[in-house]
């Protein structure tokens, strides 16, 4: 989109577990939201950055819902990061796949009754994804990175950024273990959204090599 961009306000050092990284808080003139970014390193200028582009998810990523694999995979992408000594986390405020927390948990009760995660969204008037990613790609030009490995499992991710002008080098994926609660979710994400993720493969196999910082 033309004639808009982003305006990074503040940021703060913030240590974690997986390393210290900066939080970036941005707004823009695209959306009403302020949306986040979590560096780790020296990004700018430089090409290969290890990037996770998380979608907010309140139940997944605050209070450790097991319905889904959305805070396993963003503290899998802090680690790996963490690892690699560089990269960005940029975490979009666009929960339930873009159709905001209320619609979400109307959701999850349509799932509670029989229907998949695609079809309680249809049912509600939403399409499957209504997600944006357009103020990731103006993030990242913020941040001047030349290209990124991107950590998901997401076709339609990778083919929209790709879209959007960013320089996508290669995919690093985020493979969970599946439990009872959410092994429909993930199958439906395999069936009905064609995601990569191996349901029989197990979260601790050894993931793809990062780069290491400069």
């Amino acid at each position: 989109m033309v004639g808009w961009s982003v305006l990074r306000m503040g940021s703060a050092r913030i240590p974690t577990d997986a390393g210290e990284f900066t939080l970036y808080l941005y707004t823009n003139d695209h959306d009403d939201k302020e949306h986040l970014a979590l560096i780790m390193g020296d990004v700018a200028g430089h090409a290969d950055i290890p990037v996770r582009i998380h979608s907010e998810c309140f139940t997944g990523d605050v209070i450790g819902s097991r319905r889904c694999d959305c805070g396993e995979q963003l503290g899998r992408a802090m680690k790996l990061i963490g690892d690699a000594g560089r990269g960005v986390i940029i975490y979009l405020r666009q929960e339930g796949r873009g159709i905001g927390l209320l619609e979400k948990l109307r959701a999850y009760n349509l799932q509670d009754q029989g229907y998949d995660t695609v079809d309680a969204n249809l049912l509600l008037g939403h399409q499957a994804d209504e997600r944006d990613y357009t103020v990731a790609s103006e993030i990242l030009k913020d941040l001047q990175v030349e290209s990124i490995l991107l950590l998901t499992n997401n076709p339609s991710k990778l083919t929209a950024l790709s879209d959007l002008g960013v320089a996508v080098s290669a995919r690093i994926p985020l493979q969970i273990n599946a439990n009872p609660d959410n092994l429909a979710y993930l199958q439906a994400k395999v069936q009905r959204m064609n995601h990569w993720i191996d349901l029989d493969r197990h979260s601790d196999s050894t993931p793809p090599p990062i780069p290491p910082a400069f």
